[in-house]
């Protein structure tokens, strides 16, 4: 028996997650998206994955340009991920959201203030349902704002880190 989609997504919803939005250009525009299906693959080659639902804009601007970037968003940046979430605010998701950004080493438009960067050409696309799922080669990366928290999304929520303990991984050491 199928899980109706909207249970499937209360009971995903207990899963955190990160933030952040995926870029492209639009011709000479950039355009951007937020994304919290974004996963690492591989160390050696680095990979990482990014799910996309196809009948979203952005689908086919990622397809055509065989690259995209993600900038991760910290604590601080919720009225972008709610702009590139489409909310309906000025300026909208049209006009980049207001953003300040930055062409990265590659080129691709990263969003200034983010706690970390990636820009990433697709050398995989894989049909998973109604969403393409795009790995994509590292070709650039930056880590930026490190004291900031991220900004998370847990249960149709954000959630923001308070208080926090690190506490070491018990496990197989880091090598």
């Amino acid at each position: 028996m199928d899980p109706r989609p909207d249970e499937f997504r209360l009971v995903m919803g207990h899963f955190a997650t990160g933030i952040s939005v995926v870029t492209t250009w639009d011709g000479e525009r950039p355009a951007g998206i937020t994304v919290n299906a974004f996963s690492s693959v591989s160390l050696d080659p680095a990979l990482v994955m990014v799910a996309l639902d196809r009948g979203r804009f952005i689908t086919p601007m990622v397809q055509r340009a065989g690259r995209y970037a993600v900038s991760i968003l910290g604590a601080d940046q919720q009225a972008l991920s709610d702009c590139f979430a489409h909310a309906p605010v000025s300026p909208g998701r049209e006009d980049f959201c207001g953003a300040a950004w930055t062409p990265g080493p590659t080129g691709l438009p990263l969003i200034d203030g983010s706690i970390a960067t990636l820009e990433c050409t697709v050398v995989q696309t894989f049909s998973a349902g109604d969403h393409d799922l795009f790995i994509g080669r590292v070709d650039s990366l930056q880590h930026g704002r490190e004291q900031v928290a991220p900004l998370l999304y847990f249960r149709r929520h954000y959630l923001r880190i308070e208080e926090s303990a690190e506490a070491p991984v018990e496990g197989k050491p880091e090598g």
